[in-house]
């Protein structure tokens, strides 16, 4: 039996990613299979990344986080949510991001650096002291969003013509490469150190505003039960639409 040093996994990206990736069976195998249908996958990117953002588009929740400036974006903002069209020139900018995050994941390497790429497309999604933007996603629609960028992964894998073998390993890669990005966004999400640091801040910023809450019960509410069960409905919809056909 292999010890595991749990507070580690909260402050060593490295340790942490070579947990999850052994618990999952994540190795050169998966590695290589993703890399095998690169060229063929590629393609399917810019209809994959439209796809993604039509959905976002659908929720009012969801959208709302696409009016603040995003870090970088220089050109003019949106006021309102029907002003903010999916041709708007900052979503355009945002849809280039997401493209190459697809061509990143494809192409590897897989290596410090990437692992590096994963914990910072997780970072930038939270309100973090040290970033500029101030875009702030509460998990859930993170979470959902993991769970369509998959499915819709998945859809574009079937329509490769593969062998079924070839098919259900890159299906299964792309599965263990899926729950490891979601394991950064959780991360940031969940880790206990991070949410004192954070509970610390929001605590300050209330003081100075004469609006002091307690918070405490927000952060002991983020516990294992709801990381258990998003595995465990993550790992049903991949084997579900693995056998549709």
């Amino acid at each position: 039996m292999q010890h595991i040093d749990e507070k580690q996994l909260y402050t060593n990206d490295k340790y942490r990613f070579e947990y999850v990736a052994a618990y999952m069976g994540f190795g050169e195998k998966d590695m290589q299979a993703i890399q095998d249908v690169a060229e063929k996958m590629r393609p399917a990117v810019p209809a994959l990344v439209d796809a993604v953002y039509k959905k976002q588009f659908e929720f009012d929740i969801t959208k709302k986080h696409f009016l603040p400036k995003n870090e970088g974006f220089e050109g003019e903002l949106a006021n309102t949510l029907d002003e903010l069209t999916l041709d708007h020139p900052q979503i355009k900018f945002r849809k280039d991001f997401l493209g190459k995050y697809l061509l990143r994941i494809l192409k590897g390497p897989y290596d410090d650096r990437f692992l590096k790429y994963l914990d910072w497309v997780a970072k930038i999604h939270l309100d973090t002291p040290e970033k500029k933007s101030k875009i702030n996603v509460d998990y859930i629609h993170i979470n959902a969003l993991m769970g369509f960028v998959e499915s819709a992964i998945i859809d574009a894998v079937r329509t490769l013509g593969l062998e079924r073998d070839e098919e259900g390993a890159v299906l299964s890669a792309f599965n263990k490469l899926m729950w490891i990005q979601n394991d950064y966004f959780a991360k940031f999400y969940m880790n206990p150190y991070f949410n004192d640091l954070m509970e610390k801040k929001y605590k300050a910023e209330a003081e100075q505003e004469g609006q002091v809450q307690k918070t405490g019960g927000f952060f002991a509410e983020l516990n294992l039960v709801s990381i258990i069960i998003g595995v465990l409905a993550g790992g049903l919809g991949f084997w579900m639409s693995a056998n549709r056909h």
